[in-house]
């Protein structure tokens, strides 16, 4: 596979996430992606002069000259990104090289338009300090639309079929799959590349994160211009969360009972593993747990009729309990490294102990600061990790349905009944009560709770308001 490629090219268009996969691709240290190489009015970036001593009147005199030099002279495997528009000239050699490596980058069209009509509002092509960030609406024409659409699809067909007549295959990279650490590690490898990122670039930020209703000033013009074209999802809550995978490791067997429990960490975790020991007179340490996909395998086949269950909790409690553990709390299972982040770059000033002086006040402004934090982790403006405590719970399900869906999706404040009702359908006649975990915070959520914080969470955590129905905490 080392030699199977001697260049690459990134089909992509504007407003597509095009350099922030570039960015990535650098990191390589086996790889170098020299920009828009073939942009007709520039040569790799707006303000360069010439790409590995090739300048734009030579490009335009023999494009040819430009595309060996990349595939020559590049430190590492050269490559380019490549749009629709660009010089025509050397498409065809492109495609038809198989010693060219094709990466297909993919974006709803609807918005990458939205997009570039916000970027030419603004001026703002690129962000890497989210306080920097310009702020427009696009107005949404039509037929510039429909003449957007027909090129992207048109280019596309043309991508399609050329690969298909030649016998080759590229790798497609769709918007969402730009934040998925191991998506990049896998591009890398099928380029032929040994070296593995730890982390994905944290330069540049997401520029427009808030749904569509709030980035189109005409809107409702959009919606029934398009009505017919529902495959866009105009009305979608707006996720730029990595995906996530199954996260077996984490699944946990009862000792004799045929239950799955499928954790979305979030924080009523151990108290369910608890009750699930104790329904069969055992400890924790007695569950079966650190599944590899083949033992879960094995484990299933061994139980036939075994039912697997996750528990929700609602985001305002699950939120404030991954925010006083794994942020506030003192010693071991917290995150000092984040911590201290958020305190120089979003003015939290927590502190290192929570001492007697740590007032209701103080623990309310720490987070509000949190939840301001993780708006922008959320939406995929921050370079900090999204984690697994805080996470979207509609994303960890939509990593588990990579391998097989919970039967029964429970409800935390629901559990004393339902997990009662799952042990009798196991054959337990006399399951024992669930035991709700005590809240493990400096000062409780009760005493901070009001309908802001509802709704800056509800802001925050929009898809799994809609997708599960939350009402308020309270």
């Amino acid at each position: 596979m080392q030699d199977r490629f001697d260049y690459f090219v990134v089909f992509a268009e504007m407003r597509t996430g095009s350099n922030f996969l570039e960015a990535n691709l650098n990191a390589f240290p086996g790889l170098v992606c020299h920009g828009e190489a073939f942009n007709p009015h520039f040569i790799g970036y707006p303000n360069s002069t010439e790409i590995l001593g090739v300048t734009q009147p030579m490009r335009e005199e023999d494009p040819t000259l430009l595309l060996e030099t990349i595939k020559r002279h590049s430190d590492g495997m050269g490559g380019f990104r490549y749009f629709h528009d660009h010089d025509p000239r050397v498409l065809e050699t492109l495609l038809a090289d198989p010693r060219c490596a094709k990466i297909v980058l993919t974006r709803n069209p609807v918005d990458s338009y939205v997009s570039w009509k916000i970027a030419q509002a603004t001026g703002q092509w690129k962000l890497t300090n989210v306080k920097k960030r310009r702020d427009s609406k696009a107005l949404f024409d039509r037929a510039e639309f429909e003449a957007h659409l027909a090129s992207l699809q048109a280019f596309q067909v043309q991508l399609l079929n050329a690969l298909q007549t030649s016998g080759q295959t590229a790798f497609y990279v769709a918007y969402e799959d730009l934040q998925d650490l191991d998506v990049m590690n896998g591009l890398a490898q099928w380029l032929g590349q040994s070296d593995q990122l730890e982390e994905l670039d944290g330069k540049l930020k997401k520029q427009n994160p808030a749904p569509l209703s709030e980035k189109v000033e005409n809107f409702a013009a959009m919606e029934e211009a398009l009505a017919h074209l529902d495959q866009f999802n105009l009305t979608r809550t707006p996720n730029f969360e990595p995906r996530r995978g199954a996260v077996v490791p984490s699944y946990v067997a009862g000792a004799k009972a045929p239950l799955l429990f499928m954790p979305l960490r979030n924080g009523s975790d151990t108290a369910v593993a608890r009750w699930l020991a104790v329904l069969d007179g055992a400890e924790v340490e007695d569950l079966v747990s650190q599944f590899s996909q083949k033992t879960l395998r094995i484990w299933k086949k061994d139980h036939p009729g075994f039912r697997s269950f996750s528990v929700l909790r609602h985001p305002v409690e699950r939120v404030h309990d991954a925010f006083c553990s794994k942020i506030l709390a003192t010693g071991g299972g917290t995150y000092p490294k984040i911590r201290k982040t958020l305190n120089r770059r979003f003015g939290l000033e927590l502190p290192d102990e929570v001492g007697p002086d740590y007032s209701a006040a103080d623990h309310r402004a720490a987070f509000l600061g949190f939840l301001d934090f993780l708006k922008v982790n959320l939406s995929g403006q921050s370079g900090i990790r999204v984690d697994a405590t805080w996470c979207s719970q509609s994303q960890t399900l939509q990593g588990f349905a990579d391998l097989a869906q919970p039967d029964m999706i429970l409800r935390e404040d629901e559990l004393p009944d339902m997990l009662a009702l799952l042990a009798r359908r196991a054959g337990y006649d006399a399951p024992p009560a669930y035991a709700r975990p005590p809240e493990m915070a400096p000062v409780p959520l009760q005493a901070i709770y009001d309908a802001d914080i509802e709704a800056r969470v509800a802001a925050v955590y929009q898809k799994d308001y809609v997708s599960f129905g939350f009402g308020s905490w309270a």
